[in-house]
């Protein structure tokens, strides 16, 4: 075996969950009072539930999931850190609403910043960080806008990053599961969206008192986040998430009349879907998937292997062996840019597709040089010998 992983170069290759073809359940009587609605699975993009979820309505602060989403990238990215302290403008500390009164010149820390971003929903805040990665506000909203696209979001469009009434400013229910979920592969978001309180200047003369608007993070087993949102507008909005087990969910109302029946219209989203449905591991964190020859290609073998348990969401009782899968290769070459989609392990129900996952290369894959090709056939000779 040793002498034969010699032959073989292998990349760890990132599975990524992307439901390209993701079907709705049989339609049932929820959130009668919202506006629109949708219940996922966080795991998969499956759609237990929907009600005029495409419907382009104005999100509110829902906005600011898009505003943490991109955060939690230049985290990732290390662009910003979270020690990082940033300075308050005249205009991020102008706005009104919901607020932690940021000074202007004032300096706070990425860390306490989206603190008060995912707890408070704070609009200076959300500026301050927009300011902090973008340049410019205008800018922020402008990438903001372009992760839209990128997610294949077709009925949102962002004025602002923290979703003050603005002209042409709007979302769906649909969109905003689509995003909350891409926000919650980043674990570290649930570190600030799942705290009902805490401090921000804790040691300082000052110290400000935060309490989360999502009021389910603490009257709900398993809720975790994600964002509430008003205004006159948009009436009372929540993209929520809660996680049982192996199971998580996201819930999403728009313009429902007032939080009590929101956040009761959500819980009982959330109790339905967990009340009728359990998780099917499709492949747990490491293991392997698939392993794909790309000729002439350094390295010549790739493999795939789940960065984090893959799950499918089924009915209790269903028989997970009814679920297929099949792996669908795409024709590439090398040399292979990074990002590339390489193929996909397609899941089927009945011959109805349920969902796809892509395997993406997180790695270029460079054009084997002759030396390379030389060394691999010295050493199939020393194989064989």
């Amino acid at each position: 075996m040793k002498r034969f992983s010699i032959l073989i170069s292998t990349v760890l290759i990132t599975l990524l969950v992307c439901p390209w073809h993701v079907f709705a359940e049989p339609q049932v009587e929820l959130a009668p009072q919202a506006r629109s609605a949708v219940l996922m699975d966080a795991s998969s993009g499956k759609i237990l539930f929907e009600k005029n979820s495409h419907e382009p309505l104005p999100p509110a602060s829902i906005t600011k999931v898009m505003t943490m989403l991109l955060i939690m990238e230049a985290i990732e990215q290390g662009k910003i850190k979270l020690t990082d302290q940033v300075r308050v403008s005249e205009k991020a500390a102008s706005m009104g609403g919901s607020q932690i009164f940021l000074q202007p010149g004032e300096q706070m820390s990425v860390d306490h910043l989206l603190k008060a971003i995912a707890m408070a929903s704070a609009n200076d805040a959300s500026v301050a960080m927009a300011e902090w990665i973008g340049g410019t506000e205008e800018h922020f909203v402008e990438m903001m806008n372009k992760k839209a696209k990128q997610l294949g979001l077709k009925h949102t469009r962002f004025q602002n990053s923290n979703g003050l009434p603005a002209e042409n400013h709007y979302s769906s229910a649909h969109d905003i599961a689509v995003m909350s979920r891409e926000l919650l592969k980043y674990p570290l978001i649930t570190k600030y969206t799942g705290v009902y309180e805490d401090y921000l200047r804790k040691d300082s003369p000052k110290p400000f008192w935060l309490v989360n608007t999502n009021k389910l993070v603490r009257f709900y087993p398993g809720v975790d986040g994600l964002k509430t949102g008003y205004t006159s507008e948009a009436k009372f909005c929540l993209t929520a998430t809660a996680k049982r087990g192996p199971m998580r969910l996201i819930a999403v109302v728009m313009g429902e009349p007032n939080t009590k029946i929101r956040n009761k219209e959500v819980s009982e989203m959330l109790d339905y879907a967990f009340n009728q449905y359990t998780n099917y591991i499709v492949y747990r964190k490491g293991e392997l998937i698939a392993k794909k020859q790309i000729p002439k290609g350094e390295p010549e073998w790739v493999e795939f292997r789940a960065k984090e348990p893959v799950s499918l969401m089924v009915r209790k009782g269903e028989d997970p062996k009814a679920y297929f899968k099949r792996i669908i290769w795409n024709d590439v070459k090398a040399p292979i840019p990074k990002g590339t989609v390489l193929g996909k392990v397609q899941i089927s129900k009945e011959g109805r597709v349920v969902t796809n996952l892509e395997l993406v290369a997180n790695e270029a894959i460079e054009k084997a040089t002759f030396w390379s090709n030389m060394k691999k056939t010295l050493r199939k000779i020393f194989f064989l010998s």
